[in-house]
Parts: C-alpha cells; sequence; structure tokens
C-alpha cells in the first residue's frame, strides 16, 4: 500500500477528527439537534444497508489544477496524493469479479494521475462500457497533454461530467478561481464539436451545479432550464443534463460556514429538509468508494472523514463481494446533505 509522510497523516487525521467532533456537537441556542441515526431509525431505516453494488468509484489522487473554495476533498495542485499503479492493477482485480457495471472516475482532476489512461483502456478490456469521469473541465485547456482529452473520451464513450458552478463568470471563477468560467467554456466548446452533449447523441456530457453560499440547490429541473438557455444564447453549448448537488459540511466548506458564522443556520437548513423518500436512492447504497490508497468507503464523504467501512476487509486488495454486502452503512451528521429536500449524489438528486 502507498503512504504518505507520517506527519502528514497525523495531520489528515486530526483534522477529520476535529471534524467529526465539530459535526457531532449539533447544540445550538441551547437545542440540540437530532443525530442522523436517530431520525432515520425514526423512520425505521436504521441501519443503511448496501443493495447490489452498481458504481465502484475511485478516487485517482487529490492533485488538481484548480483549489476550488467549496471542494470537499481539498483537491490542489500540492497534494501529491496520487492512486500508484499497483492499486489501480488491484481495482482491475476487483473488477473481473464485482457486479459493478460503472467505473466512476473521481479526484482532484483524475485525469492527472499519470496511469489515467492506462487504466481505462485496461478496464474497458475488461467489459466495463459506463466509465464516468468528473472533469473540472479546466485541466482540458491546462496544458498541451491534456488538450486531445475530448478525443480520448470519445474514444472509450467516456461519460463527462463536469463542474459549472454558473453560466455567468463572476460567480464561476468566485467559486472556482479567476480564469476558470473562460477555460470551462473553451473545453465545453470543444467537447461539443467532438459530439459530447448534443441532442442525441451517446456522448454523455453533464454539468455540476454546487451552491456557492451557505444554501440548498433550488429545483434541478429548473436550474436545467436556465444553463442550457443561457449557455446556448451565449457560447452556443449544448449539455445533456445538470445535476444539483448539495454542499455536504466538511473540509473547505465546514471551515467556510465556520468563518462566516453560517455553520449553525446551514445546519438547522439541512435537518429541517430531511426527506425519508430519499434514503432509498442515496449512494452509498448502490455504490462503493476506493480512496487513492486504497481504502473502502461508504461514499467519498465518508472518505474524507476518515470513516471507513464497516467491516473487517477495509482495503481493495482485500476484496470480498460477500463480506461487504453484509456490513452496515457509517452514517453521521453530514449525511443530512444527501437527504436534504429532493437529495443529493453524485448523479444528482435522487428523490
Amino acid at each position: 500500500m502507498q503512504t504518505t509522510s507520517l506527519k502528514k497523516q497525523k495531520k489528515e487525521l486530526a483534522d477529520a477528527k476535529r471534524q467529526l467532533e465539530i459535526l457531532s456537537n449539533g447544540i445550538f441556542n441551547n437545542n440540540e439537534l437530532p443525530t442522523f441515526a436517530t431520525k432515520i431509525k425514526a423512520v425505521g431505516q436504521f441501519p443503511l444497508r448496501p443493495k447490489k453494488l452498481e458504481i465502484l468509484q475511485i478516487n485517482l489522487g487529490y492533485m488538481c489544477n484548480q483549489v476550488c473554495e467549496h471542494c470537499h476533498v481539498d483537491a490542489g495542485p500540492d497534494r501529491k496524493e496520487i492512486m500508484t499503479k499497483e492499486t489501480l492493477q488491484q481495482c482491475l482485480e476487483v473488477i473481473k469479479n464485482t457486479p459493478a457495471t460503472t467505473l466512476d472516475l473521481t479526484g482532484g482532476a483524475p485525469e492527472m494521475n499519470p496511469h489515467f489512461r492506462w487504466f481505462v483502456e485496461e478496464a474497458s478490456k475488461l467489459g466495463i462500457k459506463d466509465f464516468i469521469v468528473r472533469s473540472n473541465l479546466t485541466i482540458i485547456r491546462a496544458n498541451k497533454k491534456y488538450y486531445d482529452l475530448p478525443d480520448f473520451f470519445k474514444k472509450y464513450h467516456i461519460h463527462v461530467v463536469s463542474s459549472m458552478p454558473h453560466w455567468t463568470r463572476g460567480k464561476t471563477d468566485q467559486q472556482r478561481g479567476k480564469g476558470v468560467f473562460d477555460k470551462s467554456i473553451k473545453a465545453l466548446q470543444e467537447l461539443n464539436l467532438v459530439g459530447y452533449g448534443m441532442p442525441g447523441s451517446p456522448l454523455k456530457l453533464d454539468l455540476v451545479y454546487n451552491p456557492s453560499g451557505a444554501f440548498l440547490p433550488g429545483n434541478q429541473d429548473s436550474m436545467e432550464k436556465e444553463f442550457k438557455n443561457a449557455l446556448m444564447e451565449d457560447f452556443g453549448i449544448q449539455f445533456h443534463q445538470l445535476f444539483a448537488i448539495t454542499n455536504l459540511p466538511i473540509a473547505r466548506f465546514l471551515d467556510y460556514l465556520i468563518a462566516s458564522d453560517n455553520y449553525e443556520e446551514y445546519m438547522y437548513s439541512l435537518v429541517e429538509a430531511f426527506n425519508a423518500s430519499t434514503l432509498e436512492n442515496v449512494m452509498c447504497t448502490n455504490t462503493l468508494s476506493v480512496s487513492w490508497d486504497g481504502y473502502l468507503y461508504d461514499c467519498d464523504f465518508n472518505q474524507m472523514l476518515k470513516l471507513k467501512v464497516a467491516s473487517k476487509l477495509k482495503h481493495i486488495s482485500e476484496y470480498n463481494e460477500e463480506v461487504l454486502q453484509n456490513r452496515n452503512i457509517i452514517v453521521s451528521q453530514h449525511c443530512y446533505g444527501c437527504t436534504a429536500g429532493a437529495g443529493s449524489s453524485c448523479q444528482g438528486t435522487v428523490a
């Protein structure tokens, strides 16, 4: 297995512990917020259990060419954690024997992993047809070695899911960094040129919206229409779907909530918006998350909080379908983010 420096490991564990302590101390104005476990127990859904595994989500590393304000992975150019070829090979061994039909590649910027293309090619040989790559778009214009990514995506019919906070320059650059909007527009136009996002095209191009502040996303369908109209009118850009994802109170967004004095109000809004009907389809029930160093998590949010799966098998090298299916899903207060309103997952709303 890969290791980071002992000093860095200790810092990451301490930070995850700090976040969990903040989340578990849900007493505001002498009112105690119910724990998520208590909430789902009241509707007969505790403990959450996995269903048939459909999606293997693999974090190829935290390195990224951007430093986004609300990134729950704390990704950036200074992050050196990258999944090695050895661990990727272990993932391929699992793919041979798992019922999962979709590989969801994420990061950081997954394309920055030096073994990214090799891995896609090898997984394709094993029969994987549904690839998702969570691209920040600007990586396509970051360096000449990435300029051909649209063609590579097309070759393997990769489903591109791209971050796009807003259809305006100001709001996008505020959340993602100066110049991100213009680079994203250029990348979207290049993807359109090779057939991505066009009506009737099998080359799927979806966008992801995250709120820019301490509030829940609006109606996904309504926002999709607004995005489509604005991007077509201003830039001639087309895409298929918009996924509205709630910002979970972890990592950079948690720090933002605390610094802006919005944490208590945001947690109240998540709890008040709890929707029991979302529990049937929350992503932790059909997805397994693999971290850059090969450890297994119920979701990538748990990954950031160092909450490994509740199983004796915790690493991809130990993978056993039957054992892992017979586990309870670990929940905590951040799970309110996935069950608020219409719900939230890596595929957008769930209710």
